[in-house]
């Protein structure tokens, strides 16, 4: 049983990692990154791993993909601007 959890995890992770190469708007890429931290947070806590499960909750699902979209945000201001 634990095995089989171990490859759903490892099978999520690769889907959202690959997902995440294939968007081109970054915007949903940024959205994207946060789901595969919350997979990859899900598949250390199947490896029993819960301190790297939440640092990584807290670093790959949240601040990372927020400063991501306070970034775009500011790119694309920063675009009107000058038009």
């Amino acid at each position: 049983m634990a095995d089989a959890l171990i490859v759903v995890a490892l099978l999520l992770v690769a889907a959202c990692a690959t997902v995440a190469v294939l968007v081109r708007d970054p915007v949903r890429q940024a959205l994207v990154l946060a789901v595969l931290g919350v997979a990859l947070a899900v598949l250390f806590t199947v490896l029993q791993a819960p301190d790297v499960a939440l640092s990584q909750l807290a670093v790959g699902g949240a601040l990372t993909p927020l400063l991501l979209l306070l970034s775009v945000r500011k790119v694309k201001r920063r675009k009107g601007r000058e038009r």
